[in-house]
């Protein structure tokens, strides 16, 4: 695994959280409301919802996906306050009248911890990272609860709308029809699922769970796992929560860090593209307290090799890709990099 290089791409945003190329387009969400996207070397404003969102510490507008068949459609997650209580939001906006239509609204108890990543999987639903809803240790257990949205990846089917919805949960979710479980649910035991991505070749998902004092980790998120929260914390039982721990119950992280290493993990991207082969299967995830950029390569079982690939001195916020398969890091100072070999 050879080491990499960063090539500045584009500067001078406004506390960037995510990057993303899309038909020939490039996009940067920035954390205080705008999304700015760059066609033919020029920087515009794409849309602009500063003027309604609460942001700052983890709060923001704090992802974009866009529709994989309609290009019409794209759809964002943030959070706004509404009669001092704060909701993370998941709407639909449809071009060109940028028309908003709202998914879901979910009461956030604390203001940190509010996840923010969307993104489609290869079978064409939308999938939503939730933190646990904040504090420490989880205090409303809100990672091992089904019956509550936070501390969860997300499944749904935003063309279908359903009676009581504006989106519909695909039949074969792992918890539907199960009795106060929601059935949006894919996945649960996750603290602050900031960023993650689906492997365009085998579709794995690989999620980074911002850790709390202890470990940080990635993991391959399969439907109806349980990935430990708050009962374990990475793979080892939580410090200070006393909750009954059997670490057997609950699915283990396949990459794990302690605090030498890292304060909060990002999770990043396979590299899929052809302009460097040598990087081709290599997963590349940071930490946003050191500005450190690992790549790793799982086989489906295990990882098989690992590699610290550079030591930098950004705020990584999150990695983004391109339909070619390039990876980009985005660093919280207001750069865009692109991934590439020395």
């Amino acid at each position: 695994m050879p080491d990499i290089i960063l090539k500045p791409l584009y500067k001078g945003f406004d506390k960037p959280v995510f990057f993303v190329g899309k038909r020939g387009r490039f996009y940067v969400v920035e954390q205080e409301g705008r999304i700015k996207v760059i066609e033919g070397g020029k920087i515009k404003v794409f849309l602009d919802i500063s003027d309604r969102i609460e942001n700052g510490g983890e709060k923001g507008l704090l992802g974009l996906a866009f529709h994989p068949q309609d290009p019409k459609r794209f759809y964002i997650h943030y959070t706004v306050r509404e009669n001092s209580k704060l909701y993370s939001v998941i709407s639909e906006v449809t071009l060109p009248e940028k028309r908003e239509r709202v998914l879901l609204k979910i009461y956030q108890p604390f203001d940190n911890h509010n996840g923010g990543h969307l993104e489609f999987g290869p079978d064409g639903y939308l999938y939503i990272g939730l933190g646990d809803g904040g504090s420490a240790n989880d205090p409303l257990n809100s990672g091992q609860r089904l019956d509550t949205l936070l501390g969860k990846i997300l499944r749904i089917d935003v063309d279908k709308v359903s009676k009581r919805k504006s989106y519909s949960v695909p039949e074969d979710n792992p918890f539907v029809g199960v009795k106060d479980a929601r059935g949006e649910i894919w996945a649960y035991g996750l603290r602050n699922p900031w960023r993650f991505s689906f492997d365009p070749v085998n579709g794995y998902l690989y999620v980074g769970d911002v850790g709390q004092n202890a470990r940080e980790e990635i993991n391959i998120v399969k439907k109806g796992g349980n990935y430990g929260w708050r009962v374990m914390e990475g793979s080892i039982c939580t410090p200070g929560v006393k909750d009954p721990c059997d670490p057997s119950l609950y699915e283990k992280p396949i990459w794990e860090y302690g605090r030498k290493e890292g304060i909060a993990v990002i999770g990043g991207y396979v590299y899929r593209g052809t302009e460097f082969p040598e990087l081709c299967g290599v997963y590349f995830f940071g930490d946003w307290g050191t500005g450190r950029i690992w790549g790793l390569i799982y086989d489906g079982r295990k990882v098989i090799k690992h590699k610290l690939l550079i030591d930098t001195d950004m705020m990584i916020s999150s990695f983004g890709t391109d339909d070619m398969g390039n990876v980009y890091v985005v660093d919280h100072g207001g750069g865009i990099y692109k991934i590439g070999v020395k």
